[in-house]
């Protein structure tokens, strides 16, 4: 009887030490309910990819690496690693590295290495030397390479370095398809993407790239939707095996037979995690990243339209089981407006929508709106612009997905002396945003500058963005929404012209998860009754 006793009051107290953590956990309601408060904290480690830059002889690559100063997660606030390194390639059934020449790559003929049968070969990198390794937080480390080999990179960053930790990749492409600038901020890796705005059509070239930051393989399916449904033919596009720490490019045309433009690519890992991001190259209009756009939402809001726009076309998908209708709203920098034709968009469960906007700006810079219309629709939608600047010869082409908004902090390297625009979009009328946007200290000097700006609620603020103070090279931006402010969403345009070319991309700007709030756990001793 001594021994049960002593039994029972052991196990109380262990299960009340852990109550917290089975609160949570427990079924039903009332008591068991997870607490509404909790504690904001740093994250402890960030892990991030970057595709293959460039396969062209005449691109040159600049990688830009930077972390915010702040307090990071754990005891010991000094210390703290981030960096990458090169990842593998798949070799093709030539035992040419897939996306790089061959039957199987590049001319198309082929389905290439990702639907080749069997095990995939794996090339290894041919330098395992890591890639812009930071030592501090506050001041951004670059890199340059101008090799038409440059490999994919993987990494991840710890300690003071982890929270917003954030890799640019921008390659100047001289000549060529795809010729202009391509930017691509690298992106944390995920189980699933959606990339509304690729292209199987004639003239345009889109591969999406598959990295694998881990130490197990993944397997993806690719399925790509048109105006009609589901593209994907024969199962072209299933059991992708990516192996670990590895790259595989997949030339998207070769996933189905009809060409079309205005698609959306749906990217889905069966098993493990990959990062992934689609190059579009194009002969006429040149080349740029395409990020994954923000997880299908009942709004969207892609900010950052230039004022200069030639051409604006809005690819919208609804990957729901119900059909979407949505206002289509232009956020200026006076207020919301509607597009002349454009109340409302339509669009089918399960299909894209493809709209011309034209020269929408006509000279303001602007930002797109969408949010459900009257009848009280909620289904869930994503979407992309491809935006043109210039005309004839002389076009260049970047794309604008829906983007997550900026909750505590977003970051962005990579911002030149000139040429830099950065948006600010206030997306609910009513709810003015004041945000604080912080210029780091140049990766070869200057010192940090602060700088507040307040957005009307409803507007889109286009700005030259705070430099640091007797800036060398190139430096980072953080923005950040103070107390009270509505949603803010955010996004930047780097302008580095070629010529007579406007060469361009855009890369948005959304929270940088930095942070996560950890629930604050309390005893729930009714637990040893149930």
């Amino acid at each position: 009887m001594k021994r049960t006793i002593i039994s029972l009051t052991a196990a109380a107290a262990a299960l009340a030490a852990v109550s917290g953590v089975a609160a949570l956990a427990a079924p039903g309601g009332g008591a068991a309910a997870a607490p509404a408060s909790g504690t904001r904290l740093p994250v402890q480690r960030s892990t991030l990819v970057c595709p293959a830059p460039s396969s062209s002889e005449v691109a040159d690559t600049t990688y830009t690496a930077f972390a915010p100063p702040g307090a990071a997660a754990g005891a010991d606030a000094k210390k703290g690693t981030a960096q990458l390194q090169p990842a593998g390639t798949v070799a093709d059934s030539h035992g040419n590295p897939a996306g790089k020449g061959g039957k199987d790559a590049k001319d198309g003929k082929g389905k290439g290495a990702a639907a080749d049968a069997g095990a995939p070969q794996t090339v290894p990198p041919a330098d395992t030397k890591p890639v812009v390794p930071l030592q501090q937080a506050g001041k951004p480390v670059t890199a340059a390479t101008d090799s038409p080999d440059a490999p994919a990179l993987t990494g991840s960053a710890d300690g003071l370095l982890a929270p917003g930790w954030t890799v640019q990749q921008t390659t100047a492409v001289a000549a060529g398809s795809g010729r202009g600038l391509q930017g691509l901020t690298c992106t944390a890796p995920d189980t699933q993407f959606w990339f509304p705005g690729v292209s199987t059509a004639a003239g345009r070239t889109d591969y999406v790239h598959l990295t694998n930051p881990d130490a197990i393989p993944a397997v993806v399916d690719l399925e790509l939707r048109g105006k009609d449904g589901a593209l994907s033919e024969s199962g072209g596009g299933e059991d992708i095996t990516v192996p670990p720490h590895t790259t595989v490019p997949v030339l998207l045309s070769t996933l189905t037979t009809s060409a079309v433009d205005g698609a959306a690519l749906h990217v889905t890992a069966r098993s493990g995690r990959i990062g992934a991001a689609v190059q579009a190259a194009d002969a006429k209009t040149g080349g740029d990243w395409l990020p994954p756009a923000a997880d299908p939402a009942p709004s969207a809001v892609l900010p950052g339209i230039p004022a200069d726009a030639t051409d604006v076309q809005l690819v919208a998908v609804a990957p729901g089981d119900a059909d979407a209708d949505v206002n289509v709203q232009l956020a200026t920098p006076t207020g919301l407006i509607t597009p002349a034709g454009l109340d409302t968009l339509h669009i089918k469960s399960g299909m894209t929508t493809t709209v011309d906007l034209k020269d929408i700006t006509k000279g303001e810079a602007g930002s797109l709106v969408l949010t459900p219309s009257d009848d009280g629709s909620t289904a869930p939608i994503t979407a992309a612009l491809r935006v043109l600047r210039g005309k004839g010869d002389s076009q260049e082409m970047a794309f604008i997905p829906a983007t997550r908004p900026v909750e505590a902090r977003g970051t962005v390297a990579d911002n030149r002396a000139k040429g830099g625009t950065l948006t600010l979009v206030a997306s609910e009328k009513g709810k003015d945003a004041t945000v604080k946007v912080t210029a780091s200290a140049g990766s070869g000097g200057g010192s940090p500058v602060t700088k507040t700006f307040t957005v009307k609620g409803g507007t889109s603020l286009a700005v030259q963005p705070p430099q640091p103070s007797g800036l060398k090279g190139s430096y980072a931006l953080t923005v950040e929404p103070q107390s009270g402010s509505g949603p803010v969403y955010a996004a930047r345009t780097l302008a580095l012209p070629q010529g007579a070319v406007p060469a361009f991309t855009i890369q948005p700007v959304p929270d940088d998860r930095g942070s996560v709030l950890v629930p604050t756990a309390g005893q729930d001793l009714s637990l040893l009754t149930r």
